[in-house]
């Protein structure tokens, strides 16, 4: 049986979760988020990859590289690239796999600028204000989608 597996994709700052603004992030480090996030995956059969990196190009490198390996989608937290990234917004549309946008805060309720998102519309689904919880509900979106496919 081929294996089902979910690409997570997180963006600049997002590798000092728990150290930063712990008031608007929460005090869970990225490797704790994804060792829950792995947990559920198990739990339905699926394997994550995960990446993280401060730099806009080696994003949307990775996301090239996952055209035709088998992934049922991506769930992805932009960071402050989902406001400005139109390169990272077209890469996600490039690749046509389903993705889910997530944000530990809810960025419609902070600072004009984060309220826009460019990833938003290339994507099946945005969550928000929902903690390291938001990537467990990304992933339900993603096995949804790939069961009614």
């Amino acid at each position: 049986m081929k294996k089902r597996k979910v690409f997570v994709l997180n963006g600049p700052n997002l590798n000092l979760l728990g150290k930063r603004e712990p008031e608007v992030y929460g005090t869970e480090s990225l490797s704790g988020l994804l060792t829950m996030l792995r947990r559920r995956a198990k739990e339905n059969g699926i394997v994550l990859r995960t990446y993280q990196s401060n730099h806009e190009g080696k994003i949307i490198d990775r996301i090239h590289a996952l055209l035709g390996k088998g992934y049922l989608g991506i769930i992805i937290n932009p960071g402050a690239l989902t406001h400005y990234s139109y390169a990272l917004r077209d890469a996600i549309k490039a690749v046509g796999l389903p993705a889910v946008e997530v944000h530990l805060s809810d960025i419609d309720r902070r600072e004009d600028f984060r309220k826009v998102s460019v990833v938003r519309d290339v994507c099946i689904a945005q969550v928000k204000g929902l903690g390291p919880e938001g990537y467990v509900r990304a992933l339900d979106l993603l096995l949804k989608k790939s069961s009614s496919l």
